[in-house]
């Protein structure tokens, strides 16, 4: 009962009027919605501002563009991004991309060797990398941003001063044969199905071009064909400097104080050799025989900017992993691939959908591996499952697959990294950038029909195929595109006498 009277107590005369200060004093009788006294009033944070921090974008006399998105905290991710990467390499020994990403942040006019940079950057609690892909150089740096100008002056040196010393090149060399041998060795086949798919898809054009070195060009490419290359490729207006986490017209000043009127080592000759093909789509197969199991990539093909979001929310409905994996629904439990092909045949290893999308084409595929014995009925279930993509996708699925791919988007741009390369990316291809909040709108967008639509215009193109493994009961090529043909997708009947 004592309770209950001193709970009326309380309600009566106030929480307060029961709490006193250490020294014996009461609080103040104050109500938690009224402003404390002395206490500046609070400014909450609104959609409104937003626009505060949207991406900026700077381009400078001579053609680079500047872009920038300010992300508050200690320190910033600044780099260099390059219209140049493996597709453009038609004209020249292929290779020359995985060189210069080898290459990347040697000697340079400024610094005497690697080992100098890395010591001036870690002054600045810094580290730097260098990524190439078939379109895309990226020369980029982590580090404080009170060395925002050091940083600046080391990705302009490192990118437009190499010295490209004969022993560096042939360390590099080294490097490179190296990666070659462990590419073919190691567990994972999925870097050299990526390749084989691309060989398959674009044959012999752009995106379908090495982007590893070949064996056979190892030793042709020299100091002369670098600097022949990158005096095509490395020129301001094929060129964004981006960063995360910096005002913006700071690092304006820095790009025209290192960059504007930066000398090349290679001279400045007039641009000769551009390649400016589109990509052009072409189907086919690549086959590799190996002791392996066998690993089937089947692909096909979209160039519509409009189509890609649709082909996104697509992918994340198709889904799928290793037979193996643990988890519930967020790792794509109940996407299409897991309950149409790894829940109901047990001798699947492995049936995952991956997108891989470029300024001018894309590709849509689905990796999928088995024991060998097993290969033809594993083609036909593939077949099946890409036929039945143009079937109508039910509402729940359809925004289970909505909302996976939203949270992922805003979950990797939690990564000032991963910021970065966005904003570079879009920058250097489009000119502008798509924020997060009109990406998840586009998303929201996409409806049934649109699915049913583009997996329909997939559908009537050839499709390419790399297979990797022992191909003993691989079906042939003509057989998989009239099983991609029909109506239910199974392969032709074949009859045997004897097995």
């Amino acid at each position: 009962m004592s309770r209950y009277r001193s709970w009326s107590r309380v309600q009566r005369f106030g929480i307060a009027a029961y709490r006193k200060y250490s020294n014996g004093g009461r609080y103040p009788n104050i109500s938690l919605s009224a402003p404390l006294p002395g206490i500046p009033k609070p400014v909450f944070a609104s959609v409104h501002g937003q626009e505060k921090y949207e991406t900026k974008i700077t381009i400078l006399e001579n053609g680079l563009k500047v872009a920038s998105q300010n992300k508050f905290g200690q320190f910033c991710t600044v780099g260099i991004l390059v219209n140049s990467g493996s597709r453009h390499e038609a004209k020249y020994p292929s290779g020359i991309a995985h060189f210069i990403e080898k290459l990347a942040f040697s000697s340079t006019a400024q610094y005497g060797s690697k080992d100098e940079i890395l010591l001036t950057l870690e002054k600045h609690g810094g580290i730097c990398d260098c990524q190439t892909s078939r379109d895309t150089t990226m020369y980029a740096v982590s580090a404080e941003v009170k060395g925002l100008d050091t940083v600046v002056s080391l990705l302009s040196d490192a990118v437009l001063q190499p010295r490209l010393l004969d022993d560096e090149i042939e360390m590099t060399r080294m490097a490179v044969r190296f990666e070659l041998e462990d590419l073919n060795m190691r567990p994972d086949p999925e870097p050299l199905l990526t390749e084989m798919i691309h060989a398959a898809a674009y044959r012999g054009n752009t995106v379908g071009l090495p982007r590893f070195c070949p064996v056979d060009n190892v030793d042709k490419i020299d100091k002369k064909v670098l600097h022949s290359y990158l005096r095509n490729y490395y020129c301001p207006k094929r060129m964004v400097l981006a960063g995360v986490g910096i005002e913006h017209e700071q690092l304006v000043e820095c790009a025209r104080k290192y960059l504007l009127d930066a000398k090349p080592v290679w001279g400045t000759s007039a641009v000769a050799n551009v390649d400016l093909s589109v990509a052009q789509y072409t189907g086919g197969i690549v086959k590799v025989i190996s002791l392996s199991n066998i690993f089937f990539f089947s692909s096909l093909f979209s160039s519509q900017e409009e189509d890609f979001i649709p082909f996104a929310v697509l992918n994340m409905m198709m889904g799928g992993g290793g037979s193996f994996s643990a988890g519930g629904p967020g790792k794509g439990m109940f996407t299409r691939l897991y309950l149409n092909v790894l829940n109901r045949h047990h001798w699947m290893y492995n049936a995952t959908s991956y997108h891989h999308s470029y300024e001018d084409s894309g590709l849509l595929c689905i990796h999928a591996s088995a024991d060998p014995r097993q290969v033809r009925e594993m083609v036909e279930i593939i077949t099946r499952e890409f036929i039945q993509m143009a079937s109508n996708a039910g509402e729940m699925e359809l925004e289970r697959a909505k909302t996976q791919l939203k949270s992922m988007l805003m979950m990797n741009l939690e990564s000032r990294p991963v910021i970065f390369e966005d904003v570079g990316r879009q920058v250097l291809s489009t000119g502008k950038r798509k924020l997060p909040h009109e990406l998840c709108d586009l998303i929201s967008n996409v409806t049934a029909s649109d699915i049913k639509r583009v997996t329909t215009k997939m559908l009537r193109s050839k499709p390419a195929v790399a297979a990797l493994g022992d191909l003993t009961e691989l079906p042939s090529y003509e057989h998989i595109q009239a099983a991609l043909s029909s109506k239910d997708g199974r392969l032709p009947r074949m009859y045997r006498l004897f097995r």
